[in-house]
């Protein structure tokens, strides 16, 4: 019989369950954050993107998208 899904598990034991995922990542070597009740990778962010965010009021777009294309092509 496959586990339960987290969201139907009694609260306490949601809570336990978390706990243990939040301090094997811990044990890890790669950052984690949590996204939900999900833990997932912390992806760095690169200087075309930033550049990106900075020079367009509405992000994301496709002329931001366009842009950190650009850029990462020249670079």
């Amino acid at each position: 019989m496959p586990n339960p899904p987290v969201k139907e598990m009694p609260r306490q034991q949601q809570m336990a369950v978390k706990a243990a995922m939040a301090e094997s990542a811990a044990k890890m070597k790669t950052p984690f954050k949590m996204k939900g009740s999900k833990l997932s990778p912390a992806k760095k962010k690169d200087a075309c993107y930033y550049k990106a965010k900075r020079a367009h009021k509405v992000f994301p777009s496709a002329y931001a998208s366009g842009m950190i294309a650009k850029c990462r092509k020249n670079s």
